[in-house]
């Protein structure tokens, strides 16, 4: 079967947004300013991104008539984050044109088919295994040693599905932590610090990447970015290098952020590949403020086949995630100067939720 092929947008046209969290808010908001139209299909009743559309969906991703009338309503689909179910990226591929492709989700999707595919590019990473029962987990923990770090294979984010397994812990309580599900153990990193590129590819194949950021988790969420990271220019180039390679092995088409390691070895500063996330990312939220272009305008600019633009840095930048009931805070936000607060339309709060972010930009030196 001949799938749709892609073709450049016209203003007016409308991009299908799978998701319709805070990333795909930032997405309708991004093509609106483009002269685009943006049309929502999320299944649950409050998402943030219904508020800024006129054209939305609200059904289950396995709902047929839903996505058909989706498909029928839009010129080209993209998602907001990664765990789109199979079945209706593929019923809407055979539709009307997904990018990214949903081979990409296919990969990203699970931990293991990401691991090698990037290590079949010799891009390093930790060590790893597939772990499939506990037998498994027995075998593969004499093989790579502790301390390691077992992850379920799929929809973990924000540290949830994962557990670092230490000398003298019990591997059976590991196993019942990550739900008894396939997974993946991996060697524990002591990295210096963490990293991220955001990078975007254009239909024409065209890479641009953003600068380099170092990122903050707290408990698991990342907290805080700053740009440009504390790296050396070379090898802030190396993990750009990275993240081009990815994106054209993918025959990718939008953004996507590659997330690394900043490790020792043998004296020297080198970058392990963690994770690719196939989408706008929180780590990239600095650009709406901090860029000549944000993460979500580059984006919405490569799946309608518009032209890139190079991203340049205004200075020196920080973003900090509001996390649950630190929004609350964010009338004071509103009066510090230099201070651009994002706040995501959520009508609840809960722990460890990201409620919205705010930006800082400062001068180089400052």
């Amino acid at each position: 079967m001949t799938l749709p092929q892609p073709r450049v947008l016209a203003p007016g046209d409308t991009i299908g947004i799978l998701g319709g969290g805070q990333l795909g808010r930032m997405l309708a908001l991004a093509a609106a300013k483009l002269g685009l139209h943006g049309h929502i299909y999320a299944p649950e009743p409050d998402s943030p991104a219904f508020d800024v559309v006129r054209r939305s969906t609200r059904a289950d991703y396995s709902d047929e008539g839903a996505l058909d009338r989706f498909a029928r309503d839009v010129d080209v689909v993209t998602y907001e984050f990664e765990n789109v179910p199979a079945f209706a990226a593929t019923f809407l591929a055979a539709r009307v044109p997904v990018l990214p492709d949903p081979k990409a989700l296919a990969v990203t999707q699970d931990r293991f088919p990401e691991k090698s595919f990037v290590a079949g590019l010799s891009i390093p990473t930790a060590q790893f295994a597939s772990v499939e029962d506990f037998t498994g987990l027995e075998a593969a923990a004499r093989t790579l040693g502790r301390p390691c770090v077992l992850k379920c294979r799929r929809f973990g984010y924000d540290g949830k599905g994962q557990v670092i397994i230490r000398d003298g812990a019990d591997l059976a309580a590991a196993w019942r932590e990550v739900g008894e599900a396939p997974s993946i153990l991996e060697t524990f990193v002591p990295f210096e610090r963490e990293i991220s590129v955001i990078a975007a590819r254009s239909l024409d194949g065209r890479v641009e990447c953003f600068d380099v950021c170092e990122n903050e988790h707290r408990n698991h969420i990342l907290k805080v970015t700053r740009v440009p990271a504390r790296i050396p220019p070379a090898l802030a180039g190396k993990a750009r290098a990275i993240a081009d390679k990815i994106a054209v092995a993918f025959d990718y088409v939008g953004v996507l952020a590659v997330e690394m390691f900043v490790v020792r070895e043998r004296g020297e500063e080198t970058v392990l590949v963690n994770e690719i996330a196939p989408r706008v990312h929180n780590s990239g939220h600095w650009t709406l403020d901090g860029a000549s272009v944000s993460q979500f305008e580059q984006h919405i600019r490569a799946v309608a086949g518009w032209p890139l633009m190079r991203p340049l840095r205004h200075g020196r930048i920080e973003m900090t995630n509001l996390i649950g009931t630190e929004v609350r805070d964010a009338a004071k936000l509103l009066i510090e100067p230099g201070a651009s607060l994002h706040l995501y339309g959520k009508r609840s709060i809960q722990p460890g939720r990201k409620m919205g972010h705010v930006t800082r930009v400062f001068r180089e030196g400052t």
